[in-house]
């Protein structure tokens, strides 16, 4: 009598992860590009040299 609900398994799981992760990360750098871009400036001139 007791349903129990469908198990998605660590594969599954891992993917979807995976894709978020990338798709966040590419989303991330074209906006990073899009900073540096509108400010004028040099990829990597940002950064802070030792």
């Amino acid at each position: 009598m007791d349903r129990k609900p469908p198990k998605t398994g660590p594969a599954k799981d891992g993917e979807t992860r995976e894709a978020r992760l990338k798709a966040a990360l590419k989303a991330n750098l074209a906006r990073r590009k899009a900073q540096a871009r509108a400010r004028g400036a040099k990829p990597g001139a940002d950064r802070k040299e030792s």
